[in-house]
């Protein structure tokens, strides 16, 4: 058996140190933003042992994290980095469709009397929780620079420090080690019990996959139940 974990998972937040919080959103984040996703954006990581995700989507901000489609996509790669070294980090674009040299002439165009974010949202169409998380995560003197303000809309880096529990996840890693089944996916030490679905050691994307992997392996499972009855005579 391999220890189960959570798959298809939120993850706990590190803390701001431009804010001085030392875990999880500051309180101002957290009531504001918790429960609100983030749209078009997307998500860069790469592991200690150079595995890299990179895609295109949508998640949540809790209100000590984050959850959602395109952070489950890379949880185990977050799930394994944590467990190596204590952490993972993620890099978050939240304009994706737009070029970094694009962003960062936007963000130094003149902006006469207008506030930031008044120019940021009518420049780059930035408002709500995508400004909230600059503001999260950036001290004023970040924010007033054009150039670090455009790398970090293009590139903010999020540091996760945990999982949420499993009881939580969608689904899990862990279980049944594949070596010790045969190939109708009967334990090889227990003849007669035979495993699918879950109770095997994988895990696959949301979306679907779950569903249909876990009934294909009931209909092997299935079949090698018929042939080792066929082959033993009724139990």
């Amino acid at each position: 058996m391999s220890p189960l974990l959570p798959s298809n998972c939120g993850f706990e937040v590190a803390g701001s140190a431009a804010h001085g919080v030392a875990q999880g959103w500051s309180t101002h984040f957290s009531e504001r933003f918790a429960g609100q996703p983030f749209k078009s954006v997307a998500i860069r990581a790469t592991d200690s042992q150079g595995q890299q995700f990179h895609r295109k989507g949508e998640f949540v901000a809790t209100a000590t994290g984050v959850e959602g489609s395109l952070v489950y996509a890379a949880s185990s790669l977050l799930r394994d980095e944590i467990a190596r070294t204590g952490q993972a980090s993620f890099e978050l674009d939240l304009l994706p469709d737009r070029s970094a040299e694009h962003v960062l002439a936007q963000v130094r165009h003149p902006r006469g009397s207008r506030s930031l974010s008044s120019h940021l949202k009518s420049r780059l169409g930035l408002d709500g929780i995508k400004m909230g998380i600059l503001h999260e995560r950036l001290d004023k003197e970040a924010m007033h620079d054009p150039v670090r303000l455009a790398q970090a809309i293009k590139s903010l880096p999020i540091t996760v420090s945990a999982t949420r529990p499993i009881d939580e996840a969608i689904s899990s890693a862990g279980g049944v080690r594949w070596e010790s089944l045969n190939p109708d996916l009967m334990v090889e030490a227990k003849p007669g019990l035979f495993c699918a679905g879950e109770m095997l050691d994988w895990e696959a994307p949301t979306g679907g996959y779950l569903l249909t992997a876990c009934m294909a392996s009931g209909v092997v499972a299935g079949e090698g139940v018929a042939r080792h009855l066929h082959q033993t005579g009724p139990l």
